[in-house]
């Protein structure tokens, strides 16, 4: 038997954002292995948020940003810390969002032609940069404050279940 999976039109965000945190929960559980968690984790964003094309970790490794686990086209295996959107919420250790990363001069992005809006969230552990979650979509405004508050929430349950 199939099951229909639910519409995600009709859920709000939140409830979204929710269900994914209840789902991450179940997938870690009880399993130790960073490489492991760190692909299901991206997996479960990847095929659950609506309207994203790419979604991966970057890891904080020796001053540089190195390409973890992710779903979608192929991307760059190294970023610097300050530079781009996703070394900038590394530097600043805080959530970035671009509406349109057209328009911020020295924006990274190896799928530039599909990207268009990007959010980064920094993985904090104990105060220590672990890395960044990264998104891209190919619409215009994709994240707003809802996407903010679910995502980083997903990386403080994800980095949580981490041992």
């Amino acid at each position: 038997m199939v099951e229909e999976k639910e519409d995600i039109s009709l859920q709000s965000k939140t409830d979204l954002y929710k269900s994914l945190t209840r789902e991450l929960f179940v997938l870690l559980k009880g399993d130790n292995d960073l490489i492991a968690n760190t692909a299901n984790f991206v997996a479960l964003i990847f095929h659950n948020v609506p309207d994203i094309h790419w979604a991966g970790i970057y890891f904080y490794k020796s001053g540089k940003l190195i390409l973890g686990p992710f779903q979608g086209k192929p991307a760059c295996p190294k970023l610097e810390v300050g530079r781009g959107l996703t070394g900038i919420a590394a530097e600043r250790m805080k959530t970035t969002m671009l509406e349109n990363v057209h328009e911020i001069p020295g924006q990274i992005s190896f799928n530039a032609a599909e990207t268009n809006s990007q959010i980064s969230v920094p993985l904090i552990k104990e105060g220590h940069l672990i890395g960044v979650l990264d998104i891209s979509s190919e619409l215009l405004s994709r994240f707003d404050a809802e996407d903010k508050a679910g995502l980083e929430n997903l990386c403080e349950v994800f980095l949580a279940l981490l041992k």
